[in-house]
């Protein structure tokens, strides 16, 4: 069993227009856990995800089990990525995955690459570049990053980094580390 919170609640931050944009984006957001039951954590993430009602789940991919980034001492994460469309603005959006990791006990300590129950990042957000103190698009190491890239390709593998206009499968190629990812299974299970 899982000891994710109560699924059934959307998430609700800030009034509609604080979190609007004029018009529907697609985003590619990267799922990442390696405390606890993590295929339920990411799976009852996403589950929140595709519920929350400025947010339609496009596409999941695949969960990998990966090496951690940082510290050799901490578990495997399993990693997977979605595909959604949402009226949310970057900022907005970010506010949402940041509360959905705070149902999952997720404690922003101010440390990089630590052990973490749910890790939840914009990858892309359409064509948006951003660069703010908290928030940069798209993400800044994507592209050195396998266990980002691996299930990205999966399910958006000619989308565009919008900076330098590559495609994740191109990107995917030239990126090492791809070895010691392991394809586990669906991230969505099919019924």
């Amino acid at each position: 069993m899982s000891s994710a919170p109560d699924a059934s609640r959307s998430c609700e931050l800030g009034s509609k227009a604080d979190r609007t944009a004029a018009s529907s984006t697609i985003a590619y957001i990267a799922l990442g856990a390696n405390l606890g039951d993590r295929l339920a954590t990411l799976r009852d993430a996403a589950k929140l995800l595709a519920e929350t009602h400025t947010i339609e789940l496009l596409a999941a991919s695949s969960a990998w089990d990966t090496a951690p980034v940082g510290p050799p001492d901490q578990p495997r994460y399993l990693n997977a990525a979605v595909a959604v469309r949402t009226t949310l603005a970057p900022r907005a959006l970010l506010e949402t995955l940041l509360e959905i990791e705070r149902r999952f006990g997720r404690v922003r300590s101010g440390s990089q690459w630590t052990a973490r129950t749910l890790d939840l990042d914009i990858i892309i957000f359409g064509n948006s570049t951003v660069a703010e103190a908290d928030l940069v698009l798209p993400h800044p190491r994507f592209r050195e990053r396998a266990f980002v890239l691996l299930p990205l390709a999966e399910i958006a593998p000619e989308a565009r980094d919008p900076v330098t206009g590559e495609s994740v499968e191109s990107l995917l190629r030239a990126c090492p580390g791809r070895s010691d990812a392991v394809k586990v299974g669906p991230l969505i299970p099919t019924t």
